[in-house]
């Protein structure tokens, strides 16, 4: 997405599915815009728990991303979490580390 199109979209993040249903017309779960920011952040758990990270909803405006030393960094969306995370940790999460990936695929199949 180009920047102008992130400013002219408001507060919300492009992501939201909730706030852009006409992005998203396929979409047969109905949700609230809270319910869609818990189930984002147990889907990221599930990553970050990779790299001993976790996030939390902050009053449904903001993240919290922590480590389990306890250093954190408030990021607006999941986007930005990422840069943060890398910076937390001082080494780079990749999101598609074969590791993870199958990590996931084991825990799924469990």
């Amino acid at each position: 997405m180009c920047s102008l199109c992130g400013v002219l979209g408001g507060q919300e993040h492009w992501t939201d599915a909730v706030s852009n249903a006409s992005v998203f017309p396929g979409r047969q779960l109905h949700q609230n815009r809270l319910q869609e920011r818990q189930h984002r952040v147990r889907l990221v758990n599930r990553i970050l728990g990779h790299y001993g990270l976790s996030l939390s909803d902050w009053g449904g405006t903001a993240f919290i991303l922590s480590t389990h030393t306890g250093r954190t960094a408030i990021v607006d969306n999941l986007t930005q979490m990422w840069a943060a995370a890398e910076e937390l940790l001082g080494r780079p999460c990749d999101p598609l580390d074969p590791a993870l990936v199958s990590a996931l695929q084991e825990e799924s199949s469990a």
